[in-house]
C-alpha cells in the first residue's frame, strides 16, 4: 500500500510528460506528412532538368 503512494504521482508524471511530447510534436508538423517522403524515393531522377533558354528580344 505504501508504493502506491510513490507509483501513482511517477505514473502520473510519465503521462503528463508523454502528452507534453505529443503537443511538442504536433505543435512542430512531425505528423504532416507520413507517406510523402517514402513515395518520393520511388520516382527516379535520371535526366537532370534543363532550361530552355529565352528569348530575348
Amino acid at each position: 500500500m505504501e508504493s502506491l503512494i510513490i507509483l501513482i504521482p511517477i505514473a502520473v508524471l510519465l503521462i503528463a510528460l508523454a502528452v507534453g511530447i505529443f503537443l511538442w510534436a504536433v505543435d512542430n508538423d512531425q505528423f504532416d506528412d507520413l507517406e510523402g517522403p517514402a513515395h518520393n524515393i520511388l520516382f527516379d531522377d535520371d535526366q537532370p532538368k534543363v532550361s530552355r533558354p529565352t528569348k530575348k528580344d
